[in-house]
């Protein structure tokens, strides 16, 4: 690299904030800044490779394959592309793309990722802890109204141990997306910290669904 390590992060920033400016509101440059936090924190907790954590996480949803009729490889086309006008070291590159490509929970779904690092985890690990707690709350029903879905429906339960096609195409309401994903993720973290902090966020979690069926069904 011709450039400094701090020089890079910082114009990663600048164009992942420029790309995102008008992303949906749970995948946005403010989604990708709190997951560089988390991230950039585990890494030196975890002895991971900070300047490998710190792109993909910065560049982990770059192109949301849910925004791009479902095409996984548009993200690390464009996060290689970058680095790549940047000078990045091929080996920094080609490692930052296998994170972005397999990071993702729906590509868990169909068996373990061929891709097994430290950095991976550490990034996973702070993608899923955004998943969760108030602000996972938060980003869950935003997409729902982003994508016109019902809160809930008695009548439609939650489908559980769904395979990566079934996931994809799932239009189900909102609600059952905690018991089809986030309800998962805690026993999913890797790091020790993500674990502690997917703990309480997870008992969160449940706190928030007894009160919204008491309030669904007037019992509070």
């Amino acid at each position: 690299m011709t450039q400094s390590s701090e020089q890079l992060i910082e114009a990663t920033k600048t164009f992942a904030k420029e790309t995102l400016s008008d992303a949906e509101g749970g995948h946005d440059w403010f989604h990708t800044q709190r997951v560089y936090r988390l991230a950039h924190r585990l890494a030196k907790e975890e002895k991971a490779d900070e300047i490998v954590v710190q792109l993909a996480a910065l560049l982990h949803d770059i192109a949301d394959a849910k925004f791009h009729n479902g095409d996984e490889t548009i993200g690390p086309k464009i996060a290689a592309r970058f680095l790549a006008e940047k000078q990045v070291d091929e080996s920094i590159i080609t490692h930052v793309c296998d994170i972005i490509r397999y990071m993702s929970f729906k590509n868990s779904l169909d068996g373990k990722s061929p891709l097994d690092s430290n950095e991976l985890r550490v990034v996973q690990d702070a993608d899923r802890l955004d998943a969760i707690g108030a602000i996972g709350i938060a980003r869950t029903f935003n997409y729902g109204g982003f994508k016109n879905r019902s809160m809930y429906d008695p009548d439609i339960p939650p489908k559980l141990n769904m395979n990566k096609a079934e996931y994809k195409k799932s239009n189900a309401p909102t609600i059952n997306h905690f018991y089809e994903k986030l309800l998962l993720l805690k026993d999913q973290m890797h790091t020790a910290t993500a674990k502690k902090i997917a703990a309480k966020r997870h008992d969160y979690m449940l706190s928030f669904l007894d009160q919204f069926y008491a309030e669904w069904d007037s019992k509070d």
